[in-house]
């Protein structure tokens, strides 16, 4: 159970701050940078959400939004590190990353392939989406570097890459069904356009 009465501890003010098991972190240790960047791409969401609130996706998006808690509390809690615990330390697994991709699979079933790459925009929607994915592949990123100093629950990094995927094509169906997709022209400026 969380209680959160104060808000200000004060305790990070000498640029640290505490994991779960109450060691301290610098704030700009790869850890932290992971948490944030994971905290960061729930905000994101929050706006993605907040633009449609009535598409068939925002309670998708919302489940999303527990996943990446879950996983903060995961990153909190290296693995190893909870031993002594009296419950498990919350874990991603392949329960979290399945309904993912059995979204993907969904949303894709109505779109048309592709044969170009698509440039972020279109609706509000679907521009909030692909800055979603972006910040998605970044937190990807911030994990593969700390799996690099210690140890990391590995599902969390597959946990991103399918949600990347998964955010890619929530984007293009928020552009109806990828109707509205701009696509990418390869060297359009240069044909003299100038647009």
């Amino acid at each position: 159970m969380v209680l959160l009465s104060r808000i200000t501890t004060k305790t990070g003010d000498r640029g640290t701050t505490a994991l779960g098991d109450g060691r301290r972190l610098r704030k700009d240790h790869p850890r932290i940078e992971a948490t944030g960047a994971v905290d960061e791409l729930n905000a994101v969401l929050g706006l993605a959400i907040a633009s449609d609130p009535s598409s068939d996706s925002a309670a998708l998006l919302r489940g999303v939004q527990n996943d990446l808690f879950d996983l903060g509390a995961d990153l909190t809690l290296p693995p190893g590190r909870g031993a002594a615990r009296r419950r498990a330390p919350l874990r991603l697994t392949a329960a979290h990353v399945h309904p993912i991709e059995e979204a993907i699979e969904r949303a894709n079933a109505a779109l048309t392939p592709l044969r170009t790459f698509v440039l972020p925009g279109g609706s509000a929607a679907a521009a909030w989406l692909h800055l979603a994915r972006t910040v998605c592949r970044r937190a990807e990123r911030r994990l593969v570097t700390l799996s690099r100093r210690e140890d990391l629950n590995a599902q969390a990094i597959v946990y991103l890459n399918r949600l990347s995927d998964l955010l890619f094509v929530l984007a293009r169906r928020a552009n109806r069904d990828g109707r509205e997709d701009i696509l990418w022209v390869p060297g359009r400026r240069l044909e003299g356009d100038g647009s």
